[in-house]
């Protein structure tokens, strides 16, 4: 929050909601060694009931003492893995999704390693698409490739909470949108036209196919019902194919109400313009002007699924309507004695 919409922007990698745990860790590193691990750095509880019990100062202090030398002998562990890996000019970069002690962390701050400590899962997985990499799970067996890598990781304020950029990834398959405004409904506003366009994408992907929006979809296959399918049918369905290609318009006559113009004016401007062409042109309607428009030259298009969705549901929905009526007048007459009956 506290920004302008407009400075929402791409990321080529991933912004992590969390920062580092120490005053003297580096805030901006260049080419990043990213170790992602899940391996705790801290004192942890046994599994089971269990307690230790010391007679005097000295034996808690030896206690105190093994359990350190234990938790010592880890974090030189990943130092020397950090030498081993790290050329001059490069970084490294410890993301955890367990604790780490302010011990563990003094000790990697002194060497130049951003430590990062319970992160989220969810992180976790999208940042070993994002820099390449497989998760550790034990410090015993560290090995160079299972390391990935980014040109960038900076540490950003954003308001009263931290956030870690992971940048400049080399071929990142998880991405991240930074999504800005000066109050939570732009944010929600944004990220609502963001889902959005992304979903109108997949579609328009995976449909191999587009159709001209602005309702030349429905304007045309209103004409074409009217004048091909209606004077082929008989009898009441007639009134069925009119009915349908009459609903079809609502499209066009909403946008043309949305927009402030005359309805029936629209509806007819465009009609005209599509007998002018002889049906081989989609002519939509310009919600600047009120004017029809190709919605091909101007870029405006609906995707395949979305029309095949709404002309299926509409239709079901008729029918169930409708048969729920053929129900309800059907149970009215059966308590009615039939005339001429006694």
């Amino acid at each position: 929050q506290r920004k302008m919409g407009t400075d929402s922007r791409f990321v080529n990698g991933l912004v992590l909601d969390h920062g580092g745990r120490h005053p003297d860790m580096p805030k901006v590193l260049n080419n990043c060694h990213i170790m992602t691990c899940n391996v705790t750095f801290e004192y942890e509880k046994t599994e089971v009931q269990s307690g230790f019990f010391y007679s005097n100062a000295e034996e808690r202090e030896k206690l105190v003492e093994s359990e350190r030398k234990w938790l010592d002998e880890r974090c030189r562990q990943v130092v020397d893995f950090k030498r081993s890996v790290c050329k001059e000019g490069e970084s490294f970069v410890m993301i955890n999704q367990k604790g780490i002690d302010p011990l563990s962390l003094d000790i990697f701050a002194k060497e130049g390693i951003l430590c990062l400590r319970r992160a989220k899962r969810r992180n976790m997985e999208r940042l070993t698409l994002a820099c390449g990499g497989s998760p550790i799970h034990s410090v015993e067996d560290l090995d160079a490739s299972q390391l990935g890598y980014c040109g960038k990781v900076s540490e950003v304020s954003l308001g009263d909470d931290k956030f870690t950029f992971v940048e400049e990834c080399k071929h990142p398959k998880s991405c991240t949108l930074l999504l800005q405004g000066p109050n939570v409904h732009t944010i929600d506003q944004i990220k609502d036209a963001v889902r959005d366009g992304l979903r109108a994408v997949k579609n328009a992907v995976e449909d191999r196919a587009l159709v001209p929006g602005a309702g030349a979809f429905e304007l045309a296959a209103a004409m074409n019902l009217r004048e091909n399918v209606a004077k082929v049918t008989k009898g009441r369905p007639k009134l069925g194919v009119e009915a349908y290609a009459e609903a079809l318009l609502v499209i066009p006559k909403t946008l043309a109400e949305n927009s402030g113009f005359d309805v029936q004016d629209c509806i007819l401007n465009l009609t005209d313009a599509r007998e002018d062409s002889g049906g081989s042109l989609a002519v939509g309607l310009d919600c600047t002007t009120g004017d029809p428009m190709i919605p091909a030259d101007e870029g405006v298009w609906d995707n395949v699924r979305v029309k095949r969705q709404c002309l299926h549901l509409s239709t079901v929905l008729a029918s169930q309507l409708l048969l729920v009526d053929e129900v309800m007048r059907a149970g009215k007459q059966m308590g009615r004695v039939p005339e001429g009956a006694e």
